[in-house]
């Protein structure tokens, strides 16, 4: 028999899956397209807030790995989060107590900051095997297998996230957390997790990702 690979999580993927499906309130969203993840309330708002403060210290415009002659395709801003902060110890072990992806494998939280009239458009979070700078990226460790990502707030309007290949939109509510795998249950990269931050209408965005990968970061 063989042994389901983990492609980083740090556990078989089946195994993920039944441990992300037994802890409360987690939904998983009904498709076979793709892995998707959703929890109602897994931050409190005062941690939110926190974290929204963090996110404003060190925020810079957004960049692509890949430019694609779209200047308005990323439109957001980033800022990252101090690995050493007690504010952000704390997330990260929320983060693989719930989820059991193996933080070994985790990126550096970052966090995204959206105004008025900017958006994400249509990506998909891990690397295109082909692109140009595919080996700068990927060539330590590896390619990006799972995305957490926690809305830290809900704006005014507008600001969803659509995933266009399953028709679901998810609307931002303070401290909702997603995750979905990149890959398919054979480990092949999934195009079907494309998504799309939608424009912000009115007021301000604010959510925190954290991205896993192949092998350890670093």
């Amino acid at each position: 028999m063989t042994t389901p690979p983990n492609y980083g999580s740090g556990m078989p993927a089946d195994a993920l899956v039944a441990h992300l499906i037994a802890q409360p309130g987690v939904q998983r969203v009904p498709s076979p397209k793709l892995t998707l993840f959703i929890k109602r309330g897994f931050l409190d708002p005062a941690m939110c807030a926190a974290l929204c403060e963090s996110v404003d210290a060190t925020r810079r415009p957004s960049t692509l790995s890949d430019a694609n002659g779209d200047a308005a395709f990323r439109t957001s801003e980033t800022g990252d989060l101090d690995p050493h902060d007690a504010l952000t110890i704390d997330l990260n072990a929320r983060i693989t107590a719930l989820t059991g992806l193996d933080p070994i494998h985790g990126e550096p939280i970052q966090g995204q900051r959206y105004a008025v009239g900017q958006e994400f458009k249509g990506h998909t979070d891990y690397f295109e095997p082909d692109g140009i700078d595919y080996p700068r990226y990927c060539g330590i460790a590896g390619n990006r297998t799972w995305t957490v990502m926690i809305y830290l707030n809900q704006p005014e309007a507008g600001g969803a996230t659509r995933f266009k290949a399953i028709d679901k939109i998810v609307q931002p509510e303070t401290g909702k957390l997603l995750a979905w795998n990149n890959r398919r249950p054979d480990g092949t990269l999934n195009p079907a997790t494309l998504h799309h931050g939608m424009k912000v209408r009115a007021g301000t965005k604010y959510v925190i990702t954290k991205w896993y990968r192949e092998r350890p970061w670093g």
